[in-house]
């Protein structure tokens, strides 16, 4: 394989396994390509590498920025805009993580609070409240692992998986 079919390979992959988690596929896509290039690339190499409409790579550079995985990059005597990936993994992950928490989890608290107020008696009230409360033990404690995940440094996190893993 050379490195054109791995850069390839990489991208959709990378595309693919972000969608299965909900992910826009073309923004991983644009992600996936700034990780892998050695050298910042402005939004028209962007369309053109991967074959996007204008429209797309600038919401999807946007995006990317919005979640902290990419940065604008000014270089002396140019007017274009360059983009460049966080190539930190470590700082990936925690800004994915964030990102992710903010919008999916921290939201659903939000509801497990509002409904676990519920009023009533019997099996059916019962049930709920149950069911809600274990869910909510479950969220808060899953808040809390993310909170000092993103908040530890990734020695602290690679000793304590390594343990994990033995």
């Amino acid at each position: 394989m050379d490195i054109q079919e791995g850069k390839e390979k990489f991208i959709e992959s990378w595309g693919k396994m972000a969608s299965e988690w909900g992910i826009n596929r073309t923004m991983a896509q644009v992600h996936a390509l700034l990780l892998i290039s050695h050298e910042a690339l402005t939004a028209d190499e962007v369309m053109e590498q991967l074959n996007i409409s204008r429209g797309n790579a600038n919401m999807n550079t946007r995006a990317l920025m919005d979640w902290g995985l990419i940065h604008k990059q000014l270089k002396p005597g140019e007017r274009k805009e360059y983009f460049v990936a966080e190539k930190d993994m470590w700082i990936v992950v925690r800004q994915i993580i964030t990102h992710r928490k903010k919008r999916e989890l921290e939201p659903m608290l939000k509801v497990l609070e509002e409904v676990s107020t519920i009023q009533g008696k019997g099996a059916e009230v019962d049930e709920f409240v149950k069911v809600v409360s274990d869910i909510k033990m479950f969220s808060h404690k899953a808040n809390q692992t993310l909170d000092v995940l993103t908040k530890s440094d990734s020695n602290w996190f690679t000793n304590v998986f390594l343990r994990f893993l033995k």
